[in-house]
């Protein structure tokens, strides 16, 4: 991949979201079928399709990882998870010497180490699965990476002699949100920025900032949109590529809010005030309140919601549909997610756990990424 290619038009995933389980909490989950990989199954579970939670951090035969793995992302259509991990044994071309950035390909059952840098901070995909990016250390800077996931190639974002990084990549991969600094006069702040890939790797600017506190942005799929927070004012904002106008806060003027995610379809943004959090609905500017739990993801619909209870006896990790109230339980066990961690029509959750007892044979002592497929 250049600066220069260009990328099509990203088809939007569509999928049959299932029925309404009933008002008490359902727990259920898919295993995909792949040789060698440890799953946990529940009676009658078995062929592909069936209820179960897989381990992503594997070798392709199934060999646990010999180091840490975290961070996942995911696919719109389930098919593509992103992680880091310090093993060296996922890749049969993996060196040893800090982290490293691996895609698993669900529908093989292989994994394909995604460059020779170590990221910082969480490795982000497109939708489509087809890109994929990271930030890293580049001599005093940091810059943004990206993959082309089916050619290997490689493009950096055009950050100039400033750092870039919280990469946020629109679903066929070619918008790029990221926040740009110049890290030698931090008086100098920060702006937020869309690098289109089709137009010459130009950036168009979405907002400026005289102070470098977390600015967090999130893109929707056709690149429309742009959610961001200023971290000085603790105040969340949308900006819309067309007219380039900026609406908000979207919280309201009488409390603090911090960004977690924009929906792809670009309707819904998750952000986290006090100790609830609250979905917002762009279109109709009216918010969803989801009490006493910290949003972490929402799926590309909108409609799925992933959060973690703040109650520390309840489960660690639960998918709510925002439309019927119904709550399935992801992970009972201690576990965490980042945002595109859901998958479309929540289908598909990634998360990253260090029990040992998520599915058999879990014995490398060791951070893992799991999937759980809901249906």
């Amino acid at each position: 991949m250049s600066g220069n290619v260009n990328r099509g038009t990203g088809r939007r995933v569509t999928r049959r979201v299932r029925g309404v389980l009933g008002a008490a909490v359902a727990v259920c989950a898919v295993t995909v079928a792949l040789p060698g990989v440890a799953s946990a199954e529940p009676s009658g579970a078995g062929a592909a399709g069936a209820a179960g939670v897989e381990r992503i951090s594997v070798a392709a035969d199934g060999t646990q990882a010999d180091g840490d793995s975290a961070d996942a992302s995911i696919s719109h259509d389930g098919r593509r998870v992103i992680f880091s991990s310090s093993a060296t044994n996922l890749t049969s071309d993996t060196a040893s010497g800090g982290s490293k950035v691996f895609l698993r390909d669900q529908r093989t059952g292989q994994n394909q180490r995604m460059g020779d840098l170590s990221p910082i901070g969480p490795p982000v995909i497109s939708g489509d699965g087809e890109y994929i990016g990271y930030a890293h250390e580049w001599i005093t800077n940091v810059r943004i990476r990206q993959y082309q996931t089916s050619t290997g190639r490689t493009a950096s974002l055009n950050c100039s002699a400033y750092t870039c990084d919280q990469a946020s990549l629109n679903t066929d991969g070619r918008y790029t949100a990221h926040v740009l600094r110049y890290p030698r006069q931090p008086t100098f702040g920060q702006r937020i920025e869309v690098q289109d890939w089709n137009n010459g790797g130009a950036n168009q600017n979405v907002a400026t900032f005289a102070h470098t506190k977390p600015s967090k942005p999130s893109i929707s799929g056709d690149g429309r949109y742009v959610a961001y927070q200023d971290g000085q004012t603790e105040d969340v904002f949308v900006w819309d590529r067309t007219g380039a106008t900026t609406s908000g806060p979207i919280e309201g003027p009488d409390k603090a809010a911090s960004l977690v995610q924009l929906s792809d379809d670009g309707g819904k943004v998750v952000y986290l005030s006090g100790s609830d959090t609250y979905v917002h609905d762009i279109r109709t500017g009216t918010n969803q309140l989801v009490p006493n739990v910290k949003g972490l993801a929402i799926d590309p619909t909108g409609r799925y919601l992933l959060y973690a209870p703040r109650d520390t006896s309840a489960p660690s990790l639960v998918l709510r549909d925002l439309r019927t109230g119904t709550d399935e339980v992801v992970s009972a066990q201690p576990a965490s997610a980042g945002t595109d961690a859901v998958s479309a029509g929540g289908r598909d959750v990634v998360f990253q756990s260090a029990a040992d007892d998520i599915v058999p044979g879990d014995t490398n002592g060791k951070s893992d990424v799991f999937a759980r497929h809901l249906y």
